[in-house]
């Protein structure tokens, strides 16, 4: 009897199409983020006069920000997070163990860059998101750092300028400019774009472009990956007492 061999799934091209939720979603991202980086400082005023701590307006801006871009997001890409959810059920001792192995290696690459750049400097969005965890309870950190700001994030930075913008330009500029975004964006506008800032977001996002080419545009993954290390990074800065953090250098979040 002829052996007969199970042919692997069709790719579905159509999940990799940019549509019109995708563009909206981008558009709304692009205008917030770069209302705020534009004209922050001076819409910091009138929050503090509406929230009762410059903590909460921060909170605030932060929640909604990520709140209404996430919906979007998920809707988006609802598809491909249904399928992409059910491609790591089929495997979930591989998910158990190489999410936090991911989650290592970024770790360990963020060390060996920020060890060849020669100088340890803790960005101001960093200092900003360490400050704010220490007057607000984790309870309401954890649903915008480790829930919602990664999803929104993955399917920006990964889903969209790699697994869809890649079907017109080539992979592998597409990572590249996944990497320098993601990592420009975490300090556009709050201090100067400098190698020393941008060198931990380098590596934590080269790390995410890796396992999300890696595990084939498997958008999820590379969301539970991130999730994991911003988890890692809320649990260690609550778990340390204020007056040390001067002394500890942190992993960016």
């Amino acid at each position: 009897m002829a052996t007969v061999h199970r042919v692997p799934p069709a790719p579905q091209p159509q999940l990799y199409r940019f549509s019109p939720l995708d563009f909206a979603t981008l558009a709304m991202y692009v205008a917030i983020a770069g209302f705020f980086t534009v004209a922050g400082n001076l819409l910091a005023p009138f929050l503090r006069q509406v929230a009762p701590s410059p903590a909460a307006a921060s909170y605030a801006v932060n929640l909604l920000f990520y709140g209404s871009v996430g919906i979007l997001a998920l809707l988006a890409a609802r598809r491909v997070v249904a399928r992409d959810l059910k491609v790591l059920a089929t495997r979930p001792w591989f998910t158990l163990m190489m999410v936090p192995a991911a989650v290592v290696a970024m770790l360990i690459l963020t060390a060996i860059v920020v060890a060849i750049g020669g100088e340890v400097q803790t960005s101001e969005n960093q200092a900003g998101l360490q400050q704010l965890m220490q007057q607000v309870p984790a309870w309401l950190m954890v649903p915008v750092v480790v829930v919602v700001g990664p999803f929104v994030e993955e399917y920006i930075f990964r889903h969209l300028l790699i697994g869809k913008l890649s079907r017109r330009v080539n992979i592998w500029v597409c990572c590249a400019l996944s990497v320098v975004l993601f990592a420009s964006i975490h300090i556009a506008g709050q201090e100067a774009i400098t190698l020393t800032a941008l060198l931990p977001y380098l590596a934590m996002g080269a790390t995410l472009v890796f396992v999300y080419v890696w595990t084939g545009r498997n958008l999820m993954f590379s969301y539970f990956v991130h999730a994991a290390k911003n988890l890692l990074a809320v649990v260690f800065i609550y778990a340390i007492p204020p007056e040390l953090f001067e002394q500890i250098q942190q992993v960016p979040a």
